[in-house]
């Protein structure tokens, strides 16, 4: 059996079966397997995931029956199965049939004819299959096209229109490119750069932020680069989120939901080690994780609490000079990502709204007279973000706007909406 495919197999099942995150999953699996192609694995999980809806859509042409008494074993081999014949140039039709096949003799016992059957039946039928018709409805097309549930082409229709929700729906199924934040402690962006280029890397500046690198080439986390703390892992515009702050030496700064720890170490590395984060996150393990990348890169002015941020503290009550709210939301800014949240439904986004209220809320009873708050999300939903502050706003008279910004995967960084206000 290909020790790639297998590995995909696994990971797509671990997604459909146990709401796995995609990225964390296929890590693990990666690591456990050691397939020879990691590429190979990775190109084929996120083809699937990012296809699912369309994959499924042929298929239901290709079995009469239709999906709903298929076993996820099965119609896991099947999406893998069309999305090489449809999508990957680079695999022979009969490798693409034979793999699949000869996985569903071990993972689908019993089910390889039937599976052989539909995948020999897309070669067969490929130029018959139905799609919808953009002209008839726009929103039936998208969803199948792009592969996204339909409430969020709605939503996105009708906060953008077609155009461009096509454009963000077709940039959320791109894959990211890799961007790194420089350690300004210990090294400058021009160093960094300089030192990863001599070890065969290929840098790029970011867009905006004057310490982004983008960086492409593998074995990037073994360099001693990394090791040495020189740089961490981080999307442009969650770096951007952070320096919207504009910390200052010296500053009282508390980043309420702070796990994994990007922006709290983003923000004390501008701090050059004067002053205090205080880092709030509700689940103690993922501080634990905190504590190790500030070892790492030497950061030392991070207090770490473990805290639920919806309630709030009353010893912090206007202390902070800087304050960043970086809320749980919908994350509908990191499709490309985590693909599988294209498919999860809305009903628990009134709970989401009224969670992140309570954290705006409890966030800004930190702020002192003349300090910034900071609220920001990683999802593209009026919803969750322009309307979220402005409710904020209409109900607490002492807090005003200076900058609100509404970043889209269209512009090659993660969806990410940013709002800065002070407290007069």
């Amino acid at each position: 059996m290909d020790l790639n495919r297998k590995t995909a197999y696994e990971v797509l099942l671990d997604v459909e079966k146990n709401q796995a995150y995609s990225n964390l999953s296929l890590n693990n699996f990666i690591e456990k397997n050691r397939p020879e192609s990691p590429a190979f694995v990775r190109e084929l999980v996120y083809g699937v995931l990012e296809n699912k809806i369309l994959l499924d859509h042929i298929l239901t042409q290709l079995v009469p029956s239709g999906l709903k008494k298929v076993k996820k074993q099965d119609l896991t081999l099947l999406r893998m199965g069309i999305y090489q014949l449809r999508s990957m140039n680079s695999v022979p039709e009969y490798a693409a049939v034979n793999e699949t096949v000869n996985m569903a003799k071990v993972f689908a016992r019993g089910r390889d004819r039937f599976i052989n059957g539909v995948l020999r039946g897309y070669i067969k039928k490929n130029n018959e299959l139905m799609f919808p018709d953009r002209n008839a409805d726009v929103a039936e097309y998208l969803s199948v096209m792009h592969s996204a549930e339909k409430w969020i082409v709605n939503l996105w229709l009708d906060a953008y229109g077609a155009e461009d929700t096509e454009a963000i729906l077709d940039a959320s199924n791109r894959t990211p490119e890799l961007t790194i934040r420089t350690n300004l402690l210990r090294t400058t962006r021009e160093d960094l750069r300089s030192r990863l280029e001599e070890e065969g890397f290929e840098v790029s500046d970011t867009w905006e932020s004057p310490r982004g690198l983008t960086v492409k080439g593998s074995g990037l986390l073994k360099t001693r680069a990394y090791e040495e703390g020189l740089f961490s892992v981080q999307d442009e515009a969650s770096m951007l989120a952070s320096e919207a702050l504009e910390v200052q030496p010296g500053d009282t700064v508390i980043d309420v939901c702070a796990a994994p720890g990007g922006k709290s170490f983003a923000t004390a590395e501008l701090m050059e080690g004067c002053g205090t984060v205080y880092s709030m996150d509700i689940y103690e393990h993922k501080l634990k994780l905190m504590e190790t990348q500030a070892k790492r890169t030497g950061i030392a002015n991070i207090e770490l609490i473990c805290h639920d941020s919806t309630e709030p503290m009353e010893d912090f009550a206007g202390k902070a000079d800087r304050v960043l709210a970086d809320v749980p939301c919908s994350g509908l800014g990191v499709i490309r990502r985590k693909p599988e949240i294209k498919y999860k439904g809305n009903e628990e986004l009134p709970e989401l709204i009224e969670r992140q209220e309570k954290i705006l809320s409890a966030a800004a009873s930190y702020v002192k007279p003349g300090g910034t708050l900071v609220y920001s999300t990683c999802t593209i939903n009026p919803e969750e973000n322009q309307l979220q502050t402005k409710r904020f706003l209409d109900n607490n008279k002492d807090f005003k706007k200076v900058g609100e910004r509404q970043l889209f995967p269209t512009m090659g960084i993660d969806g990410f909406y940013i709002c800065k206000m002070v407290r007069e």
